[in-house]
Order: structure tokens, then C-alpha cells, then sequence
């Protein structure tokens, strides 16, 4: 059963439903029911062209064809269970005889729809996996470690929120890349890879629309997760990036994202996806930790400080400029930010550790641990403190 090719279809057999006249969630649905059934048959050999048969007749040469025939069934099959549609009969005797699928692709549109404003970030996320990347309600379940009728109920929820939208209604490009870095900044839990999952949709929406932000986005994806082995020791802790093994960085994926990139920044229309791109080619691109261009990084931030104005943008910045201009350099744009910024603690001890304040860099490390947002990242500060107050007890 070739399941990447199962999920690719999906945007695009369900974008042809919604054209001929179903309702999004009513639609949605008889895709997935469709998809079981594909399983169910594609499951008896390794591809579609070689096992797919209708009726017993010949193999199935289109299978785009055969599952937008077997979804449209699926959403007849409810409607006419259903005698409150009024439409039913008429739906019935609007069938489409079997052929060639539709050279319409409406892929773009349901990335649009599944990133509605009118939903929280948490139910575009879950709306965009199932109807545009076609995984399982157990699946997201699984992969934000939430019971499966707590995941169906929130995706229930944004179906019924988007139901009246209309589908060739324009959308908002930057929504949905929001939405698909909150998906790759989830990583990998349960069976699904969610970060190789946000990859592949990015591609996907690059295919689909010219746009140098999404070829920002997917930049900067690929350039972390070309970094992805060098992160974790073989025990699971974090490890820096100045301390990773650069030899079991991924050097295709960081050519590839810095190509992309490369291609973006010369429309000159800069955004904040090609920005942090750029600033992670710089960190992919230095041989060492050592020879990392951080004067160059610096100007990298300010360019996305002016675009964003975010605050953990300018708390990156201050890491940068102790780099570049020393830690007491940090230190000072470091006190112009608020105190309470997720992760402030843990750079005033780096900082504070690179200017020779053992003894403070400890005592912040300790403070950081309490505040991590993660097991791993509270373990590694842990560590971090304990690291100085034994050097301090042996080095008085």
C-alpha cells in the first residue's frame, strides 16, 4: 500500500468534491471513508497500477480517478442516509461517469480553508493534517498526545467553523505558513514524523504557489532539520550548537535549503521566513562553531527585528551580539528586554558565564532549569548548573 501516494491525493480529491457542490465537512469525511477503502484494496499488492481493479476489469491506471469516484460514492452514500438533504436525488443523478480526474488542482485553496482566521492555531493545525495531509484522526491524536475523541471532537469544531466559507475565496499566505511551522516546530511523537510531515505539505504548497516566503519557509525547515541528527546524544539529552558533531549534519538538505533560499532572496522581497533562513544557512554553513559569521547573524536579526518587532527575536539578537561584540555587549541588549521572556533566564546565564561570573551564571542556570518548558531542556540546565558549582568548589 503506497501511503505517501494516498496522502498526496487527498488535498486534490477533496478540493474536486467541494467544486461539485459538497459541503467541506461532509466532503472531508467521504475522503477519508474513500482512503480506508484504497487501503482496504491497495493493501493487496505494492502499488496502485498493479493491484487496483474496478469491478474485477483491468488495472487502474489513474489513481486520483478511482478515489475521487470512491469518495464521491462515499458522500452520495451519506447524503441520500441522510433525509434531511434536500438535494439528494438530484446529486444522485449528477454522477460523474468514471475517467480521467479533473486537471483542476484546488490544493491551495484548501490550504487557505484550513488556516481560516476564524479558527484557533490549534484547530487549523489539526484540519490542515487531516484534510490536507491526509492523516488520521488517531494519528494527530497521537502526535499531540491527546485522547482521539478529544482530537475528532477539536476537528469536528473547524469543519463545522469553515462549512460556510467559500472556496474560491482568497487566502492568506502567511496564516498558512504560521500554520505549518507551529506543525514543524512539534517534531516527532507518536508514529508520525511531524516535522518530515511540514516538509513535505511546504513542498507541496511550493508546487502550488510562487511565493518567496513559502520558499523561505521550506529553506529554513530543511536547514533544521539538517541539524536534526547532531541534536540529541545517543542518551537523549540536548546537545548545544556550538558543541554538535557537525559531521552528522545532513549536507544534502543544507545545499538544498540554501539554494532555495538563494533563489528567494533575489526577488528582493524580503520576509520573515527568509530571514531566519538566512540566519540558519550561517550557522549550517560555518565548518565550526568557531568560524561562525556573527557579525553577519547580527544584521540577520536586526533585519527581523524591523520586520517582526518580536521580542524573542531581539532575545535571539542579544545571544548574537555577545557572540560578535562580547558578553557584556549581550548582557547590555539583553536588560532592555522583559524579564519574564520564555527562555530569558537561560541566555543571562550563558552571558553571564562567558564574562567569568560563575557564580551568577550557576545560580541562573538553577533558575532557568524551574522555568524549561521541556524535560530535555530542564535536565540540560540542570546539568549546566551543576557543571559550574563543581567547578566553583574545586576552583575557589
Amino acid at each position: 500500500m503506497d501511503e505517501a501516494l494516498l496522502r498526496s491525493l487527498t488535498p486534490s480529491v477533496l478540493g474536486i468534491l467541494v467544486r461539485r457542490g459538497a459541503d467541506f465537512a461532509a466532503a472531508e469525511d467521504a475522503v477519508q471513508d474513500a482512503l480506508v477503502e484504497a487501503v482496504r484494496v491497495w493493501s493487496a499488492g505494492p502499488s496502485p497500477s498493479s493491484r487496483l481493479r474496478s469491478n474485477g476489469g483491468d488495472p487502474i491506471r489513474d489513481p486520483k480517478a478511482w478515489l475521487i469516484t470512491a469518495a464521491w460514492r462515499k458522500f452520495l452514500d451519506a447524503t441520500r442516509a441522510d433525509t434531511a438533504r434536500r438535494r439528494r436525488e438530484d446529486l444522485a443523478d449528477e454522477e460523474p461517469a468514471p475517467g480521467p480526474a479533473p486537471a483542476v488542482d484546488d490544493t491551495l485553496q484548501l490550504y487557505f480553508l484550513c488556516a481560516h482566521p476564524s479558527l484557533t492555531p490549534s484547530s487549523a493545525v489539526a484540519l490542515t493534517l487531516r484534510a490536507v495531509g491526509g492523516l488520521t484522526t488517531r494519528q494527530i491524536a497521537q502526535a499531540y498526545l491527546v485522547p482521539e475523541a478529544t482530537m475528532a471532537q477539536r476537528i469536528s469544531r473547524a469543519k463545522r467553523t469553515v462549512s460556510g466559507v467559500r472556496f474560491d475565496r482568497p487566502g492568506d499566505v502567511a496564516t498558512v505558513l504560521r500554520v505549518l511551522y507551529l506543525v514543524f516546530n512539534e517534531g516527532y511523537s507518536g508514529d508520525i514524523d511531524l516535522a518530515a510531515e511540514a516538509i513535505r505539505l511546504t513542498r507541496q504548497l511550493a508546487a502550488v504557489i510562487d511565493h518567496p516566503e513559502v520558499s523561505g519557509l521550506l529553506a529554513l525547515m530543511l536547514l533544521h532539520h539538517a541539524r536534526r541528527a547532531g541534536r540529541t546524544a545517543p542518551d537523549g539529552s540536548l546537545v548545544p550548537l556550538a558543541e554538535q558533531d557537525r559531521s552528522r549534519w545532513d549536507t544534502a538538505l543544507i545545499a538544498e535549503g540554501i539554494g532555495i533560499l538563494q533563489a528567494a532572496l533575489a526577488r528582493d522581497r524580503l520576509g520573515e521566513f527568509q530571514a531566519q533562513a538566512a540566519i540558519a544557512a550561517l550557522h549550517a554553513d560555518a565548518p565550526t562553531a568557531g568560524e561562525t559569521d556573527w557579525p553577519q547573524i547580527v544584521e540577520w536579526y536586526d533585519e527581523l527585528a524591523r520586520l517582526t518587532d518580536n521580542p524573542v527575536v531581539r532575545l535571539n539578537r542579544a545571544v548574537a551580539i555577545g557572540e560578535a561584540d562580547g558578553p557584556r555587549a549581550g548582557l547590555a541588549a539583553l536588560a532592555a528586554l522583559d524579564d519574564s521572556l520564555p527562555r530569558h533566564t537561560a541566555v543571562a546565564a550563558y552571558l553571564h558565564e562567558r564574562d567569568g561570573d560563575l557564580s551568577t551564571a550557576a545560580r541562573l542556570y538553577a533558575e532557568a532549569a524551574r522555568k524549561a518548558p521541556s524535560l530535555p531542556e530542564r535536565d540540560h540546565l540542570t546539568r549546566q548548573a551543576a557543571r559550574l558549582n563543581t567547578h566553583h568548589r574545586h576552583c575557589p
